[in-house]
């Protein structure tokens, strides 16, 4: 909606006669006052106030819109990279303590030949991941906790994560030395300190800056 001038006599006035015409409130419009207007005398020389209104984006969507819109949104990026597939929000999500009071977002994509999607070692479907969060970030001008899986990518990685840090621990335990996993962006890490965080034997801590943080696991002192 474009951007709507209005003059009365006076600055409140106007603005109140714009609302009515645009059928917004003052929380929906950006008000700009180009002349405050002059009573002046005698009824000479007096001039009304003009303000220039004008809509501000999308307003914000109720927390029950936000699956949608998140929905929405990957649509229609595969559907500008020309990949035919099905976007289905996932239910089964859950939410750590502490994390933000927005219901957390998962989406799955399904459909055939959908590699170009996941990337080597994930690092495409990371970046898309990363596009969809900018964009619902910005409609929704807040952050949405929101994740994207392809063809159950991102499960199968997690459960082999799970399993490399229960060996790697063992090893640790049996060896007295500590063990250094490869370089993995933060979700992942994120497994293998959760993997272990219940074993007594050892513990974990993130090395490294950017990309080339790691995880490492060391035997508890005794």
């Amino acid at each position: 909606m474009d951007s709507l001038e209005v003059s009365a006599k006076t600055v409140d006035e106007a603005i109140e006669r714009g609302l009515q015409q645009l059928g917004l409130t003052r929380e929906q419009v950006e008000i700009v006052v180009l002349n405050k207007g002059r009573l002046g005398f005698l009824g000479m020389g007096a001039e009304d106030a003009v303000v220039k209104l004008t809509p501000l984006l999308e307003p914000t969507r109720k927390e029950s819109d936000l699956p949608s819109a998140a929905k929405a949104a990957l649509e229609e990026i595969l559907r500008r990279m020309n990949v035919e597939a099905r976007v289905e929000l996932r239910t089964d999500v859950q939410q750590d303590e502490g994390e933000s009071s927005v219901t957390p977002i998962a989406l799955d994509v399904s459909g055939e030949d959908l590699g170009i999607l996941i990337g080597r070692r994930g690092e495409t479907l990371a970046a898309l991941q990363y596009i969809l969060r900018l964009i619902v970030a910005h409609q929704q001008k807040a952050r949405v906790p929101l994740t994207v899986d392809v063809e159950g990518y991102k499960q199968r990685r997690y459960k082999s994560l799970r399993e490399l840090a229960l060996r790697m621990a063992q090893q640790a335990v049996s060896t007295r030395q500590s063990r250094t996993l490869e370089p993995m962006p933060a979700d992942e890490r994120r497994v293998v300190h959760l993997a272990l965080s219940v074993n007594p034997d050892v513990v974990t801590q993130s090395i490294g800056e950017g990309e080339l943080r790691k995880v490492v696991i060391m035997p508890r002192k005794r």
